[in-house]
């Protein structure tokens, strides 16, 4: 469809002004460094001078050179003047050599720092962000964000800008010294010059549009890579190596090709630029030629002239690669950015109540929710658990147990009605320190890289070792952790693995006594071990619900005939509710999943 030159153009301005807005607060992250980056560009200047000086000396050189062979100075003169130049010209490389150095030096410490900070708020960033934020997030892409995209701009800010900077600074050097030596000279040498600033403005727009794919591909290429490592053991099993090869394939291809567009774009300008440097010099030699020969220029002036031109070209070319890199580091810098001006769906309430220690009443009253708009999760819900109660959650998969727990912990915000704890509105608390008093026991447990002690005291930092063993032992995790060669200081990989899915569970289980909540949740939380192992834990769970609120989601039959509450949940809505005798009474839909999923454990305990 058609929308006008004015629509057009508005698309084109508003992305201008967004790589400015983006440049200029990516470069004000060097705000901080504003001493050391003026140490930098005082460097740059001193090798700027000297590198632009040098040719001149050059000229110099051939002009004493020619004098002395057509008897116009005397040897020993042409001599003495030979070697001051030479002299000159070796200091004036040697000292740009070193002022360069240093403004890399210095330069590489400032990018490192920015570096530093912008992972740190990125991290920070991450840990802010509420659960919905990650639901339609993958976290490949999230942490490509974090490697990737700062990997570019650390490039750009590391040596980019200094080189960037010197270049354009020898640039200005080469243009005046060209007038200096002859203005008539240099002026018809710039008559490239608007065709190399329109080859930039081509090719720089079409190179910052191709890195913006770039970096959007790389992101999904980390976001498939991150998913099938995970999911190795599930591909493995279902022999689906190569159909994960094959998907894998194709947004790696997807990125080779936005890179090659990308590169091929940059790449192009390269051979543009060799062209225009040709015509330059042959400008030079023809002009200079014809100069020289009506007495108007020297031989040396031509020769440095030359040299010039030539080197002209150099800094363009290379602020040229410089600018497709910050093509990149832009559109690296907008991801980075869209996530850090991402605001958490759940943040406390201006006027939040620092909660003290709770008793533990929770309710539910007329409470709704729903992950999408229109479609509802839970509806109408409403519920009290006491202090010290247990409640049984239990229903068909997908009708909102675990959306119930998730919302007593304000992990996502009701639709509707409201939950409290002791009375007050969960969204009117302090989530830290409501959090602070619950214990969360997860199927899918996750531990962390680090020793079996670290992994229990992050349930309580600040607990001692005498009391995350006993944690530990009130688990009955103590046993099989001081089998381990190296008992609690034993070495833990990624996620727990070399651990049994059983003993990842008994030391989850653990990290939450340690943490002493008075709220408790435990979803799943004996479904991977055996059945002896689950009757040492349901022996500790009752020592460490004694007096604590608990909500279980639970599809064994022996974490709920103990319950005070037992709630059936069915499409959004409770169902039923009472104790396990009570349900079974009514012959209902507990009573249904009663006969159809716990008949065989009843059955296996009878025979016991």
């Amino acid at each position: 469809m058609f929308h006008g030159p004015g629509r057009g153009l508005s698309r084109e301005v508003e992305k201008a002004s967004d790589f400015r807005s983006t440049l200029r607060r990516l470069l004000g992250y060097l705000r901080p460094y504003a001493g050391q980056i003026s140490i930098a560009a005082v460097l740059v200047l001193i090798n700027t001078t000297l590198t632009v000086a040098a040719p001149g000396l050059i000229g110099r050189a051939v002009d004493l050179l020619w004098q002395f062979f057509n008897g116009e100075m005397e040897s020993a003169v042409a001599i003495s003047g030979l070697n001051r130049t030479m002299l000159l010209l070796l200091g004036a490389y040697a000292g740009g050599w070193v002022a360069l150095m240093g403004s890399m030096w210095v330069m590489v410490k400032v990018g490192q720092n920015v570096l530093y900070q912008l992972r740190g708020q990125i991290f920070a960033k991450i840990q802010e962000l509420s659960l919905g934020f990650f639901d339609q997030h993958e976290a490949g892409d999230l942490m490509s964000r974090l490697t990737n995209d700062t990997d570019v701009i650390n490039q750009v800010l590391t040596m980019g800008l200094t080189r960037m900077f010197s270049s354009a600074m020898t640039l200005v050097g080469i243009l005046l010294a060209m007038l200096v030596l002859n203005w008539r000279l240099a002026l018809v040498s710039f008559s490239v010059l608007p065709i190399m600033v329109l080859s930039t403005v081509f090719f720089s727009g079409r190179a910052r549009r191709a890195f913006r794919v770039t970096r959007k591909t790389i992101g999904g290429v980390s976001a498939e890579l991150e998913e099938n490592i995970a999911g190795v053991k599930v591909a493995q099993a279902f022999s689906r190596e190569q159909a994960n090869v094959e998907a894998f394939r194709e947004v790696s291809a997807a990125n080779r090709d936005a890179n090659v567009t990308a590169e091929s774009i940059t790449a192009a300008f390269a051979p543009t630029l060799d062209v225009l440097a040709t015509v330059g010099v042959a400008i030079v030699v023809g002009y200079g030629g014809y100069l020289v020969l009506n007495g108007q220029a020297t031989v040396g002036v031509i020769v440095a002239f030359v040299q010039y031109v030539r080197r002209f070209f150099e800094p363009v070319r290379a602020i040229s690669m410089i600018w497709a890199g910050l093509q990149s580091a832009i559109a690296g810098a907008e991801r980075i950015f869209e996530l850090l001006d991402t605001p958490p769906s759940i943040v406390d309430a201006p006027d939040a109540l620092g909660l003290p220690a709770i008793e533990g009443r929770i309710t539910f009253e007329e409470v709704c929710f729903e992950y999408k708009p229109g479609e509802p999760v839970l509806e109408d819900v409403n519920l009290v658990a006491e202090p010290g109660q247990t409640v049984a959650l239990v229903g068909p998969t997908g009708t909102g147990k675990t959306t119930m727990v998730n919302l007593i912990g304000r992990f996502y915000d009701v639709c509707g009605g409201r939950v409290t704890v002791d009375g007050h509105d969960v969204r009117q608390v302090s989530r830290a320190n409501l959090r602070a008093q619950m214990g969360i026991v997860l199927q899918d447990t996750f531990l962390f890289a680090g020793t079996v002690m670290e992994n229990i005291r992050y349930g309580r930092l600040d607990a001692s070792d005498e009391e995350v063993m006993e944690a530990a032992k009130l688990a009955n995790a103590h046993d099989f952790i001081m089998r381990m060669p190296e008992g609690y200081e034993a070495e833990l990989t990624e996620q727990g693995s070399n651990l049994s899915q059983g003993q990842r569970q008994l030391v989850s289980i653990a990290r939450a006594v340690l943490a002493r909540p008075r709220i408790l949740i435990l979803d799943e939380a004996t479904s991977s071990v055996d059945t002896r192992t689950e009757l040492l834990i349901q022996s500790a769970l009752r020592e460490l619900l004694h007096g604590r609120t608990s909500f279980v989601i639970a599809h064994r039959l022996s974490t709920i005939r103990d319950a005070d509450q037992v709630i059936f949940i069915e499409n959004g809505r409770i169902a039923e509710r009472g104790t396990h005798e009570e349900l079974l009474a009514m012959q209902g839909l507990y009573h249904d999943l009663y006969m159809s999923q716990f008949e065989s454990e009843v059955e296996a305990e009878q025979v016991e």
